[in-house]
């Protein structure tokens, strides 16, 4: 459809392009602020001349970062009623601040789940000063205060004390970890000669048609590596409950739970936007700046198209209790179990 040229001003209403500025708007104020506090360098100048910012004043630096604060705390503290959440995924990424006259790492933690209408939403935004079990633990407490329900399974690369803040938050729940983060870690014990072949054979696991011959490869990977690399088999072993936790899902949705990588895609674009500021001026600049990039984010994923179809969702939401006794299995909706529960 051709859209006609005015002479001032766009074609769209404002209204349609605000959410499109917000993260920009962001980036102003931190990269403003920088700019007002002294503590640019050559390229935090230049860069404030790009952006067209040079006679901004601290005052109009206030109020925008004020209206922006209060868009982002809305979005972060906002009730996740749009459940149950099947799938979560959570990672942290490292920034830096300036705190106390000295820069110093924190962590970012971020999480994002599968809505009951099977779209992905961002669930959640914390900063702490140290990626430990404490910081995941009130992560997902508040998460579960603001409504996070259903929750079958939390992928992630292995976290410290997240496993443990997860049977602490999320009864019922397992773990899945990161195939690819894991094949990094397996490699860091594996003799690099040896790496190529290790790598090939792992590969051959996640690339069988169903759980039980998943299961059957990973086996016969632990009896081709049993005499020669020893180590790589007892790091396998001790792995193999937690690499695997994806086989009691249906085989149509592996490839979005296995990894993180959907939320790496994630992680990237925020990189984007913070390496332009480098050291954030305080962390309340930080939290304005991912938060507006993740409310973005998030209302793209809720107008685009689906992640999981809902028909795949109720299989998954599927209970499967297994008898050890008979051998036979009931299946239990997931609807029927809040019912009890309840």
């Amino acid at each position: 459809m051709a859209i006609p040229k005015l002479r001032s001003g766009s074609y769209f209403p404002d209204w349609l392009l605000e959410r499109r500025r917000r993260a920009e708007r962001a980036l102003t104020t931190v990269v403003a602020t920088c700019y007002l506090l002294g503590v640019s360098t050559r390229r935090m100048e230049k860069l404030v001349e790009t952006l067209g910012i040079t006679r901004l004043s601290k005052s109009q630096v206030s109020v925008m970062a004020r209206e922006l604060d209060e868009a982002v705390e809305q979005f972060r503290t906002r009730p996740l009623d749009q459940g149950p959440y099947t799938f979560v995924a959570a990672d942290a990424l490292v920034l830096k601040v300036r705190e106390g006259g000295r820069v110093v790492s924190v962590h970012a933690l971020v999480a994002t789940g599968v809505n009951g209408d099977g779209h992905r939403e961002i669930l959640g935004l914390q900063v702490t000063s140290a990626e430990d079990g404490a910081g995941w633990l009130a992560f997902l407490r508040d998460l579960t205060a603001r409504g996070l329900t259903g929750v079958r399974l939390v992928t992630s690369d292995a976290h410290s004390g997240l496993t443990a803040a997860i049977g602490a938050t999320l009864p019922g729940a397992s773990w899945q970890r990161c195939r690819t983060h894991y094949a990094a870690n397996l490699m860091s014990v594996t003799p690099k000669a040896s790496w190529p072949w290790v790598k090939t054979l792992l590969h051959s696991v996640y690339d069988q048609p169903d759980a039980q011959s998943v299961h059957e490869q990973f086996d016969r990977v632990l009896d081709a590596l049993a005499d020669k690399l020893p180590a790589v088999v007892d790091h396998l072993e001790a792995a193999r409950a937690d690499v695997l936790a994806f086989t009691v899902f249906p085989k149509e949705i592996w490839r979005q739970i296995w990894s993180n990588n959907p939320q790496e895609r994630l992680n990237r674009e925020i990189r984007r936007r913070t390496d332009v500021v480098g050291i954030f001026p305080a962390r309340d600049a930080l939290v304005r700046l991912v938060g507006a990039v993740l409310a973005e984010q998030h209302d793209d994923w809720i107008e685009g198209r689906r992640y999981l179809g809902l028909d795949v969702l109720a299989k998954a939401r599927l209970t499967v209790i297994t008898d050890a006794t008979s051998a036979t299995e009931d299946v239990t909706p997931d609807t029927d179990l809040k019912a009890l529960s309840a």
